[in-house]
């Protein structure tokens, strides 16, 4: 098989989640073990870092595999979902896997795995700790895929545990209550090893605690240490932080979001020495303002053009809307246009009720089965005062707006990541 014939034949063998959602999804680790055994145990060959989290875990996994390589470390970055190509899922020191590693991953390893039926997950997560055990990289952040307790990335013995936030995301497999969430968040929590808390309500504050309290974990509370003290814009539209630690610390990403991720970064980097990690403040300073070279990541408040101004974010959930929603009030423009769409399983009226009413909206969908039909969203969005025209593609949407657009307007693209990685497509 070639690149492209393993990839069909990977997703269509392993039902991928970004396509199908909870049909995908597999409950309970015998897979997960099952694959580790096989494979030796490959995850036992490297160090790790687990980053838990419904929104923010992408940004601060990348940025830490950053911050790492900048210091030296042989650094693998294992996340999802991709936008453009699978390989952006597994990286070692910002390069993706070879085509050639996951062709022949499927060719000689497919007589033991098809007739487990494992998730398309958990054969990545296979892949990824092979691949970084082959690479004989030093460290691996490993970001979670979907809740923590049961997640396939939860076989590893971490030096160190995040967990960003939690707010309403995949309540099907979660719960219907923030400590419901919680808890299986907090199911990435283990014997001896730190874990920082990035933000906390009064529901999950006292389940990551117990948890932590059950077993013996030192645990820290970002909101707590508050080390990032203020933060300016600078000409370059880059956030400059003045942290506890750092003075005039200069970040790459630019969305509202990442002031809740900086300050959680902080809290994970006084941590990383006290389990033998070595970076210097240069170390540091490079990872934050060059995260997307040193990564490749993209989809965070990122700018695509001027005039009129471009940006796409991969915000799908309420929460993670909240920060897009406030941010976008905060630009200067004439007219704000918004391609959007969705995800049938996510709480659509909840983020349509945020959006601002007097945009310009251009409703279409993702080329993925989960996707919310166009007209559908459109009619969804009606009840919320909220006007534009249907488009089944996202290409048409955005050419819509592109030509709609003055030179002084706003576009945004967003609503779902694959809204986004669809429109990154276009240029691929």
């Amino acid at each position: 098989m070639n690149y492209q014939e393993t990839l069909t034949y990977l997703y269509n063998s392993a039902p991928l989640f970004q396509q199908v959602g909870k049909d995908a999804y597999k409950e309970g680790l015998d897979n997960t073990y099952a694959l580790d055994n096989y494979f030796h145990h490959p995850h036992r060959r490297f160090r790790t870092i687990h980053v838990a989290g419904t929104n923010g875990k992408g940004s601060c996994s990348h940025i830490l595999a950053a911050i790492l390589q900048a210091a030296g470390y042989k650094t693998g970055l294992y996340t999802s979902p991709h936008l453009v190509d699978f390989r952006e899922r597994i990286r070692v020191n910002g390069i993706p896997v070879s085509q050639e590693f996951v062709i022949d991953f499927v060719e000689k390893h497919r007589s033991f795995f098809e007739p487990l039926h494992p998730s398309f997950f958990e054969l990545t997560t296979a892949m990824a700790f092979t691949y970084f055990a082959q690479q004989q990289v030093d460290v691996a952040v490993i970001e979670v895929g979907l809740g923590g307790r049961l997640d396939c990335t939860n076989i590893i013995q971490p030096d160190l545990c995040v967990i960003t936030n939690i707010s309403f995301d995949h309540v099907q497999f979660l719960g219907n209550t923030l400590a419901k969430i919680a808890s299986e968040k907090a199911g990435i929590i283990k014997k001896g090893v730190p874990v920082v808390i990035g933000e906390t309500t009064s529901e999950t504050r006292p389940v990551f605690q117990a948890k932590a309290d059950e077993v013996g974990a030192p645990i820290v509370f970002a909101e707590d240490e508050h080390l990032l003290l203020s933060a300016t814009r600078n000409e370059a539209m880059h956030y400059v932080y003045q942290t506890a630690d750092y003075a005039n610390l200069e970040g790459e990403l630019g969305g509202l979001c990442q002031l809740k991720n900086t300050n959680t970064l902080l809290s994970a980097l006084r941590r990383l020495p006290e389990a033998g990690y070595h970076f210097t403040e240069e170390n540091v300073r490079e990872g934050f303002l060059h995260v997307c070279e040193l990564t490749g990541l993209m989809g965070r408040w990122q700018k695509l053009g001027e005039h009129p101004t471009i940006i796409c974010d991969t915000g799908h959930n309420v929460g993670g809307m909240q920060y897009i929603t406030e941010q976008l009030r905060h630009q200067t423009y004439h007219t704000l246009h918004i391609v959007i769409g969705m995800v049938n399983d996510k709480d659509v009226s909840g983020v349509l009720s945020m959006l601002p009413k007097e945009a310009h909206y251009y409703f279409t969908q993702a080329s993925v089965k989960r996707a919310l039909p166009c007209e559908q969203m459109k009619a969804l969005a009606g009840n919320y005062g909220l006007q534009g025209n249907a488009y089944p593609h996202v290409a048409e949407a955005f050419k819509a707006a592109r030509h709609e657009a003055q030179p002084d307007d706003f576009i945004f693209v967003g609503g779902s990541g694959f809204i986004v990685a669809d429109l990154l497509s276009l240029n691929h």
